[in-house]
């Protein structure tokens, strides 16, 4: 069957482990030095070792694989006492995998163990991007003064997606690859990060295009004599893939381009 699984690049891989604790599902172990992942069935391919690899050498990506066994998974997870039982349980019910947690839940009932308690059954259960926030700003006066600002943009269209990476704008160019949400947070965004700029936007949780985008500022990289280059992205933790597609094409690139990474957080303000 086809599903997401993780992938491992060898040659980032530096063998630190650090991934290792961060899989309570026991797919991943050291091996000659690498990490390895010892089983399709043990991997359920929501990817909680994704933040915890400093290499950035773990990803998500489909494949054919054996689908995921929670029932084998669970017999691995008790050997691992109260605490990785409870983490399972957790990373489950907050990526809303139901299903699993109840299979998870059942297991434990058949071999009359405790169920760990998960905290208010209404609190929100799923990618922390995903999560409903509301903000609360401080009223401003109606006596401020109006100033019309200027646009920063300095080329269209701003889409990765759409973008030429032959087009004369790239040549020469700082250039700023900035996760769809940030223009929206960041109020300060057209003077702090796309002044002076080339933009290159999209979004690496929610688009279907990821190859094609290393691909494409891979060719950028490769064509034009990028100076500089800025990622924004947003503090919630599928944001990260912006800094990979970058790492990745300017790996394939064979450039060294110096890369500044500005993290916007949801409320507003910038790290």
């Amino acid at each position: 069957m086809k599903r997401q699984i993780i992938k491992i690049d060898e040659h980032k891989c530096n063998g630190c482990g650090l991934c290792v604790p961060n899989c309570p599902e026991g797919a991943l172990q050291i091996i000659d030095g690498k990490a390895r992942l010892i089983s399709d069935l043990f991997c359920d391919g929501l990817g909680a070792c994704l933040g915890n690899c400093p290499e950035g050498a773990i990803e998500v990506e489909e494949r054919e694989a054996e689908a995921y066994n929670e029932t084998l998974v669970m017999g691995n997870i008790v050997k691992q006492g109260a605490n990785t039982i409870k983490a399972h349980l957790k990373h489950l019910k907050d990526h809303n995998e139901m299903g699993l947690l109840k299979e998870a839940v059942n297991y434990l009932e058949e071999q009359n163990m405790a169920v760990p308690e998960l905290g208010d059954a209404h609190k929100f259960s799923g990618c922390p991007g995903s999560q409903m926030k509301i903000m609360k700003k401080k009223e401003k006066s109606d006596n401020f003064q109006n100033v019309n600002l200027e646009s920063e943009l300095r080329q269209w269209p701003t889409q990765l997606q759409l973008l030429n990476p032959n087009a004369p704008y790239f040549q020469n160019a700082d250039l700023l690859v900035c996760a769809d949400c940030v223009p929206f947070a960041y109020a300060n965004f057209h003077n702090e990060l796309l002044k002076n700029k080339i933009l290159a936007m999209f979004c690496p949780k929610l688009d279907s295009t990821i190859d094609l985008y290393v691909d494409k500022l891979t060719a950028i990289f490769e064509n034009c004599n990028i100076n500089s280059i800025t990622i924004a992205r947003m503090e919630v933790p599928c944001c990260g893939g912006t800094e990979t597609i970058v790492h990745k094409a300017l790996e394939k690139s064979g450039k060294d381009i110096e890369i500044i990474v500005k993290t916007i957080k949801i409320d507003g303000t910038i790290i």
